[in-house]
């Protein structure tokens, strides 16, 4: 048997209107490493993604490789994976892979060509070995594509979709040559694929906008699993149990604050598919709406229930986020005083002040129609 931990998106280096997500961060990065060892697994694959930016900052790089380090450390054994996802730079994952490479850590920032225009195919080949060494499974490393890496010569209808089938078509061909009649075959994408849930506020359009969803014909009936990032809710695609979203390992968004985040355990055996388990990642910080969901309420209502929280003292960097969703009939001139007021004593921080405006128009017919203006405050 063969068992990997599938995850994807984790944003290193994320700011939350302008908070810093690192100790969330290295949170999870603790739990991942204790499941990684309780669970016996033999290799981590991060589907894209793992900074929130082409430019981290150098914490957020010291995290990634500590992290890498422990985790080699703690389990010799361990084959990692990291593709790069389109908040990544590509070269920026690329440039320590011949390090980490050798540390048993197999890292694909973006497709890399020779002289000659070829895709290096055998650099997205990864064999992936169980606890006696024995290799188990082959992964095709395949990282996020860009307009840039995808053929020119494909005369199609739609060349974005038909360039990305050709490239994956390529890729299990490849993988296929590999890994013979006796290791199964893993995919990576980093992608939006046809009926995915979106977080709209926190996932970047990709393959010229998300409405390029991709068919699950991308993926052959030989491949045993196949380990997608980009959409931050976990997910399956198109009934296929094998096709999964990991997920994001903690909300990038207040619209993500009642995602169920998790770390996906994939067991692969010999002719038989792939058992997928689902291990819930614990939420460090709160992330709190008031009202809770899309509504928005008075300023009485949302006082009121500011002063009925009932939250622990915690340091300032573990305290709960929050963002106050309000609907306002009248101008309120004191909107920020009473708000501030009523926080003054919660051990919480005030992140954003959504407001709502309600206003009655009339028409030249003289029926009322009613106009409904969002105003998203700055950051707070």
């Amino acid at each position: 048997m063969l068992r990997i931990f599938h995850t994807a998106d984790w944003h290193l280096g994320h700011q939350l209107h302008g908070v810093s997500r690192h100790f969330e961060h290295q949170q999870f990065l603790n739990w991942l490493l204790d499941a990684l060892e309780s669970n016996e697994a033999d290799a981590l694959i991060v589907a894209g993604d793992i900074f929130d930016s082409a430019n981290p900052p150098a914490t957020a790089q010291a995290q990634l490789y500590d992290f890498l380090v422990n985790a080699r450390t703690s389990l010799p054994g361990l084959s990692i994976i990291l593709v790069g996802g389109n908040h990544d730079s590509a070269s920026r994952l690329d440039a320590p892979s011949p390090i980490l490479n050798a540390l048993g850590v197999h890292v694909v920032g973006g497709l890399s060509r020779n002289e000659e225009g070829n895709i290096d195919w055998d650099r997205l080949l990864v064999p992936l070995t169980n606890s006696t060494g024995d290799i188990r499974a082959w992964c095709g490393a395949m990282p996020f594509l860009r307009n840039a890496d995808l053929p020119t010569n494909i005369d199609e209808s739609d060349p974005l979709i038909s360039g990305m089938k050709s490239l994956y078509a390529e890729l299990v061909d490849q993988l296929a040559q590999k890994a013979g009649q006796d290791s199964r075959m893993i995919l990576t994408g980093h992608c939006y694929m046809v009926n995915g849930a979106l977080s709209e506020l926190s996932e970047r359009k990709i393959l010229g906008g998300n409405q390029h969803a991709l068919p699950l014909e991308l993926f052959p009936e030989n491949i045993v699993y196949v380990a997608l990032g980009h959409l931050h809710l976990a997910q399956h695609v198109g009934g296929k149990e094998h096709i999964r979203y990991s997920g994001s390992p903690i909300p990038m968004s207040f619209d993500e604050s009642d995602y169920h985040h998790q770390v996906l355990q994939v067991d692969i055996k010999p002719n038989q598919a792939a058992d997928v388990s689902v291990l819930k990642i614990p939420r460090s910080i709160d992330l709190l709406r008031i009202p809770n969901g899309k509504d928005f309420a008075v300023l009485p209502e949302v006082i009121q229930q500011l002063e009925s929280l009932q939250l622990d003292d915690l340091p300032m960097d573990q305290r709960p986020m929050l963002e106050l969703r309000i609907r306002l009939d009248k101008p309120e001139p004191s909107l920020r005083q009473q708000i501030e007021e009523a926080i003054a004593q919660l051990p919480i921080r005030l992140l954003k002040i959504s407001t709502l405006n309600i206003t009655m128009v009339f028409a030249t017919s003289t029926s009322p129609q009613m106009q409904i203006r969002n105003r998203l405050s700055p950051s707070q």
